[in-house]
């Protein structure tokens, strides 16, 4: 036991200092550690909010199936929207439904002649006023399959009941049809429309059921025709659009005298319109072109030509203001659509002689409020008084205006109010005025 005792007394001092020199490595040992617990916690804070953070963006897997569904419920509305509103051919290709349901309150004064929308001051005829929805118009316009050389098929087919009289007489008439195939810069067409080289016309809710103006400036009448477009390029804001085509007139109610002469009832015509355009800016246009028409008359054994010049435009040289209109001067105009106006030729000594006429129209449009425009128009038709006999019609002349109100996006309420003057030679001059309210709502 002693000895132990001097082996303990003796390892004492080597004991003490080992742990002198193990001391200060426990410590540095100690102080990593801390930092490694430290570094742990910021990783873990760090940690947690990364996934708070995707948590905030990434919706649940609940979520993006909810998310799905309302997408599916809404692509399944639009569906069933579009299987409401498509009508398909026969061919299965898309046809769309348009037109305009309108309703007319009118009146007229004295010398209407007993028409609803006079065309001319008549010298007899009380004063009328009535209702009517005979201009309602009911469209189809369609669109086929590619055709050839990469061309894309259109067309429409539009229809009115302006044959009826009585207001439960109403008859389906064809107004204006087309079937037309379009290339980048080229398209044909062929179908029933207003003359090629007079595409415009005024704006109007009182005269549907045939072209406002008409027999005062605007030769509307609609004529079967085939016609060719091409479209030049002068940059990306300015070019010239040429259309030429072959029409078939109708020479009814040409005659200018009072003796019967046979007529034949349609002839071949050739016409041209060249429009020259500029783009100043998204908001502001300008177009102008002049145009022609040339046929010959075959009436009495004789043959009469018509030629005509013409030349419409449209400017709107601020956003609210636009400014339409054509001109045209020429002779035998009547089977170009003139109304009631019949002097497009006559006869003098056996020869037929064609009547001289000149004449036109123009309408200034403003947009005052984003539900409210007004147009403003006048026209006329002056037929040389020397190529006429004592009671035919001289001059032809209208102006008037009207506003329309949008009271939905597709519901227009309008007013419209003008005098029509007729000049009969020897006769004095008769006058009409004619008011008209109108509600339309337009599918």
């Amino acid at each position: 036991m002693l000895r132990a005792l001097n082996l303990l007394i003796t390892a004492l001092p080597f004991a003490t200092a080992l742990c002198a020199q193990n001391t200060p490595d426990m410590a540095g040992v100690l102080s990593r550690l801390d930092r490694l617990e430290r570094q742990n916690e910021e990783l873990l804070t760090e940690i947690r909010a990364l996934r708070a953070e995707l948590s905030s963006t990434q919706p649940s897997v609940p979520a993006q199936t909810a998310a799905v569904e309302q997408k599916l419920q809404i692509q399944e509305n639009r569906i069933d929207e579009q299987a409401q509103s498509k009508v398909e051919s026969s061919q299965r290709f898309p046809i769309r439904l348009t037109g305009m349901a309108l309703f007319n309150a009118f009146a007229d004064s004295r010398q209407s002649g007993g028409a609803d929308y006079p065309t001319v001051a008549s010298a007899t005829g009380p004063g009328r006023a009535g209702a009517t929805v005979r201009q309602s118009i009911v469209g189809l316009e369609f669109r086929g399959p590619e055709a050839i050389w990469g061309g894309r098929v259109h067309g429409s087919v539009y229809m009115d009941f302006f044959s009826g009289t009585a207001p439960l007489a109403l008859t389906m008439r064809l107004r204006t049809g087309s079937i037309q195939i379009d290339w980048a810069s080229r398209s044909v067409m062929a179908g029933i429309d207003k003359p090629i080289f007079n595409p415009r016309e005024p704006s109007s809710l009182a005269q549907v059921g045939f072209s406002p103006l008409t027999g005062t400036g605007n030769l509307w009448l609609w004529m079967p025709q085939a016609r060719v477009e091409q479209d030049f390029s002068f940059g990306r804001s300015s070019g010239v659009r040429a259309r030429v085509g072959v029409v078939q007139t109708r020479e009814f109610n040409a005659y200018a005298g009072s003796d019967p002469v046979a007529v034949e009832a349609s002839r071949p015509g050739l016409e041209g319109r060249f429009e020259f355009f500029h783009k100043f800016d998204d908001e502001r246009r300008l177009e102008i072109a002049p145009g022609f028409h040339t046929s010959t008359t075959h009436a009495g054994g004789d043959s009469i030509p018509s030629n005509l010049f013409s030349i419409d435009w449209f400017y709107n040289p601020v956003r609210r203001i636009e400014f339409s209109g054509a001109y045209f001067r020429g002779k035998n105009v009547v089977a170009l659509g003139t109304g009631l106006i019949r002097q497009g030729f006559g006869f003098d000594d056996g020869f037929g002689e064609p009547v001289h006429s000149q004449g036109g129209w123009g309408q200034l449009t403003i947009h005052t409020l984003p539900r409210l425009d007004f147009h403003l128009f006048s026209g006329q038709h002056d037929d040389r008084n020397s190529d006429l006999l004592t009671g035919a019609i001289g001059k032809n002349l209208m102006f008037g205006g009207n506003l329309y109100f949008r009271i939905a996006p597709n519901v227009l309420l309008g007013w419209e109010t003008s005098q029509l003057r007729t000049v009969y030679l020897g006769q004095g001059t008769r006058i009409n005025n004619h008011y008209d309210l109108a509600l339309a709502y337009l599918f």
